[in-house]
């Protein structure tokens, strides 16, 4: 079996797709109170496709691209974020 993670994440797509969408985004303050990691993650994968398709892009590059898209682990940067929260915030959270 090959290794396919890069960069600590679990493939190249999932890297690519959370550096240049979501890195740096406080994404955790659009998500409702409560919400699970897998509810998260199909939230980002929307907001993923939204862009796409609000580019206009049609035909052939939309297919490759929403295969890209397929590829990503969205659980994985749902989780990050949510990761990344509880540290952010872990001085609130102990107070």
């Amino acid at each position: 079996m090959t290794d396919k993670t890069y960069n600590g994440w679990a493939n190249y797509e999932t890297w690519r797709v959370n550096l240049e969408i979501f890195d740096g985004v406080a994404w955790l303050d659009q998500f409702d109170d409560g919400m699970e990691v897998y509810e998260a993650a199909d939230s980002l994968k929307e907001y993923a496709t939204e862009i796409l398709e609000n580019e206009g892009t049609k035909g052939l590059t939309f297919d490759y691209a929403m295969a890209f898209l397929d590829s990503v682990n969205w659980r994985q940067i749902a989780q990050s974020m949510f990761d990344a929260y509880k540290e952010e915030n872990s001085e609130e959270i102990d107070a």
